[in-house]
């Protein structure tokens, strides 16, 4: 299994995509990967915008992030909750200072917009949010995956192979931890 040492952090609130939280964490967890699902609360249940379920494993105001290899942003309406959270900037931006994996779908682009990490790196995400990327510094590019050193960012669902492809390629490969 290709990431049976990695640690990640998946995080979570309410109306995440369904598709864009629990396919990344299967397919990690199929390689092996130790996935955390993290929110604002220990062990409460989130619910998807089609009513999928999930219970988070720990809060992130109490996670040792200091631990984790790579952090993963679902899209939804999710990320313009996640990102008015200081302690969710937080995690980002040492994911990033330490360039630790970032993956990131379709709307989840807007945290690392408040995270401020986007000037001169190349991503995608749901068009909807192009010029919010644009204006945050970014090079976007309507691909269905883009990977920018330890940032891997996708669309929407429907290119969720080609995502996991690279954001596994993507930890297998990172020595930022």
């Amino acid at each position: 299994m290709r990431l049976s040492d990695k640690r990640i952090i998946a995080f979570v609130e309410n109306d995440f995509e369904d598709l864009e939280m629990w396919y990344p964490v299967l397919r990690l967890r199929e390689e092996g990967a130790t996935v955390h699902v993290v929110g604002d609360q220990e062990n409460k249940e989130y619910k998807g915008k089609y009513g999928v379920p999930i219970v988070s494993d720990y809060s992130y105001h109490d996670v040792n992030y200091l631990e984790y290899d790579a952090v993963l942003v679902p899209g939804g309406w999710a990320p313009d909750k996640l990102r008015r959270d200081a302690k969710i900037i937080e995690i980002v931006q040492f994911m990033n200072d330490q360039k630790r994996v970032i993956g990131q779908i379709c709307h989840a682009g807007w945290v690392l917009i408040s995270a401020g990490i986007l000037q001169g790196k190349k991503v995608t995400s749901t068009p909807g949010i192009k010029d919010d990327m644009m204006n945050a510094g970014a090079e976007w590019s309507d691909d269905s995956v883009v990977v920018d050193g330890h940032i891997v960012s996708s669309r929407r669902p429907p290119d969720l192979p080609d995502y996991l492809k690279e954001l596994i390629n993507v930890i297998e490969n990172n020595n930022g931890k």
